[in-house]
C-alpha cells in the first residue's frame, strides 16, 4: 500500500492521534503497525488513556439520548449511506485489510463486501423491529411486547476479521438505536481507524452527534475498561476462548449483557457417498484460507475408512498446488500468519503433534528468502491424528489440518466431531439424505452452524452467526440476532373500567 491510498482512508491524518470528525481521543503509548506481508512498518496509532476513555464514554452517554429518539427508518438511512460509502472505498479498504492483516486481497475484498451486505440487511431491518401481539386472558386487555435500545454497546474485535465483525455489530446496534464504542485488536489498528473515519464523516455530513460511533485504541487494559463499565449495557467480544471467559466473568459480575464469539474447532465429516471433488475443494479452502486464522477454519477432517485413503491422497496432491506469498498478488492462495508469535504457536503445535504420536503427511516449515522477509510465512500442514489428542482438542490459529479416520455408521463420526470443547461450525459431505438429516437433527451436530455439502467457513449475512459450548453462545449478523442489541418489554393495556386480576384472583374492596 502507498501513502496516497492510506491518506484516502484517513488513516495517516494528524499522525493518527485523532481522526477528524470522530470521537477518538488518544495520547497514550504508540501502537506500531507492521505488515506481516513484508515486515515493513506502516504507521503508528496512539493508544487511549483512561482519562480519554472517560471522555469517549461521556460523549457516548450524551449521544445515546439523542440517537434513541431518531425513528428507526431514519437510523437505517445513515446505515444506507455507510453501505454506499463502503462500496466506494471497497478496493482501497480491502487492500488495507489484506496488507495489515495478511489475508489474500480477494478475501480482503470479501470482508468489505460482508460489511456492505450487513448494511443492506440492517437498512431493511430498520422497518422490521417487530414485537408480538399477545392474547390476554383478561377481557378488555391487550398485550404486546416491544423492543427498546439498550444504550451503549461496547465492541471488542479480533485481528482476523478487522473490519467485518465491527460492521456486523455496528450496523445492527445503530439501527436498533444504540451508540457504539469500538476497541479493535492492537494488531490491526489502521483498519479500525479507516472504518471510524468513514462513519465519522457520514455522521458529520448529517449533523449528527460524534459520540454515536467512537473508537478507543489500546491493549487488553482498554478491553477490561469496557467489560467493567456499568455504563455499557452490552459488550460484544470476538476473540479467543480465554479472553471471552474473562469478559464473561467481568460483565456478569456487574449483571451486564455479553455477546461472545470465541474459538472454533471445526470439522468436516466425509461419508462414503460424498462427492470427493467438492470435499477436497471445501476442505482445502477451509484449512488454508486466511492461513487458517478464521474462527470457522476447518481444523479436522473426519473421514470414513472406505474413502480415507482416496481423500488422503487427493489432499496431499492438492496441497502441492497451493501458492504461498504476497496476499496482494492474486496468484497466491495463502498469505502470512499475523505475526511471529503466531508462527511460534504454529511450530509448537507441530512439535506437539509428533510428541503425541501423530503422523505428519505434509510437513510444515517457516519459509525464508526473497518474498518471505517478514518471517511470518509458513507452509500448510496435514497430519494423521486421533481426535482425543490434546493438540487436536486445542484451537491452533494456523493452517494445520487434522485427518481422522472413522468406521461404522455416521453417528460415530458425529460423536467424534462433537467431542471437543468448542462448538462453532461443522459440515458433512454426503449424498445420503438420511445422513444429512441426522447431522442436522437434535442428535447431530452440536454446533451453532451445521452445513451439508459445503465447508465450515463462508457464513452468509442472512443467517445468525455463532456457536455453542466454549464458542460462547452468542449470535451476530442475520436472522433475529438484532434482539441481542435491544431490551425486551412486555406491555399490558386495560381499556375497560374494571380491574380484573390475572389467574382469576379476587381482590374486592
Amino acid at each position: 500500500m502507498n501513502l496516497k491510498e492510506l491518506s484516502s482512508l484517513g488513516v495517516i491524518e494528524n499522525n493518527l492521534g485523532t481522526s477528524t470528525g470522530s470521537i477518538w481521543f488518544a495520547s497514550g503509548i504508540n501502537i506500531d503497525s507492521y505488515s506481516p506481508t513484508n515486515g515493513k512498518y506502516i504507521a503508528s496509532v496512539v493508544a487511549s488513556t483512561k482519562h480519554e476513555y472517560e471522555k469517549v464514554i461521556h460523549e457516548a452517554e450524551k449521544a445515546k439520548l439523542f440517537w434513541r429518539d431518531i425513528p428507526a427508518p431514519k437510523r437505517g438511512e445513515i446505515i444506507r449511506q455507510l453501505g454506499d460509502r463502503l462500496r466506494k472505498e471497497k478496493a482501497t479498504l480491502g487492500k488495507l485489510v489484506s496488507y495489515e492483516m495478511g489475508k489474500s486481497y480477494q478475501e480482503g475484498l470479501g470482508e468489505v463486501q460482508e460489511m456492505i451486505d450487513i448494511c443492506d440487511f440492517a437498512v431493511g431491518l430498520s422497518r422490521q423491529l417487530y414485537g408480538n401481539t399477545i392474547h390476554s386472558e383478561r377481557p378488555g386487555h391487550r398485550m404486546y411486547d416491544q423492543y427498546h435500545p439498550l444504550g451503549i454497546v461496547g465492541i471488542i474485535t479480533a485481528f482476523n476479521f478487522p473490519v467485518a465483525v465491527w460492521a456486523w455489530n455496528a450496523a445492527l446496534a445503530l439501527v436498533c438505536g444504540d451508540v457504539i464504542v469500538w476497541k479493535p485488536s492492537e494488531k490491526t489498528p489502521l483498519c479500525a481507524v479507516a472504518c471510524q473515519k468513514i462513519i465519522a464523516d457520514i455522521l458529520k455530513e448529517n449533523d449528527l452527534p460524534e459520540g454515536i460511533s467512537s473508537l478507543v485504541t489500546g491493549d487488553a487494559d482498554v478491553g477490561k475498561w469496557i467489560a467493567e463499565d456499568e455504563r455499557i449495557a452490552l459488550v460484544s467480544a470476538t476473540g479467543s476462548t480465554r479472553m471471552g471467559k474473562q469478559v464473561a466473568v467481568t460483565v456478569a459480575n456487574r449483571l451486564g449483557k455479553s455477546l461472545l464469539e470465541l474459538g472454533g474447532n471445526n470439522a468436516i465429516i466425509v461419508t462414503p457417498s460424498a462427492d470427493l471433488k467438492m470435499t477436497i475443494i471445501g476442505a482445502v479452502f477451509g484449512a488454508v484460507g486466511t492461513a487458517g486464522q478464521r474462527c470457522t477454519s476447518t481444523r479436522r477432517l473426519i473421514v470414513h475408512e472406505e474413502v480415507y485413503d482416496k481423500v488422503k491422497e487427493s489432499l496431499v496432491e492438492a496441497y502441492k498446488q497451493i501458492k504461498i506469498g504476497d496476499p496482494l498478488d492474486s496468484i497466491n492462495h495463502m498469505g502470512p500468519l499475523i505475526d511471529k508469535a503466531a508462527v511460534d504457536m504454529y511450530l509448537k503445535a507441530l512439535d506437539k503433534i509428533k510428541e503425541e504420536g501423530g503422523n505428519i503427511l505434509v510437513e510444515g516449515k517457516v519459509l525464508e528468502g526473497e518474498g518471505y522477509e517478514s518471517g511470518c510465512y509458513v507452509t500448510p500442514v496435514i497430519a494423521e491424528v486421533e481426535n482425543h489428542y490434546d493438540i487436536v482438542q486445542t484451537e491452533t490459529f494456523a493452517p494445520i489440518l487434522y485427518l481422522i479416520k472413522y468406521t461404522g455408521e455416521v453417528q460415530n463420526a458425529i460423536a467424534l466431531q462433537n467431542n471437543v470443547k468448542q462448538g462453532l461450525s461443522s459440515a458433512i459431505m454426503t449424498t445420503n439424505l438420511r445422513e444429512s438429516e441426522l447431522f442436522l437433527s437434535q442428535n447431530g451436530s452440536d454446533c451453532g452452524i451445521a452445513n451439508v455439502n459445503i465447508g465450515t467457513s463462508g457464513a452468509e449475512i442472512g443467517g445468525a452467526f455463532g456457536g455453542e459450548k466454549e464458542t460462547g453462545g452468542g449470535r451476530e449478523s442475520g436472522s433475529d440476532a438484532w434482539k441481542a442489541y435491544m431490551r425486551r418489554q412486555t406491555n399490558t393495556i386495560n381499556y375497560t373500567t374494571n380491574l380484573p386480576l390475572a389467574q382469576g384472583i379476587k381482590f374486592d374492596l
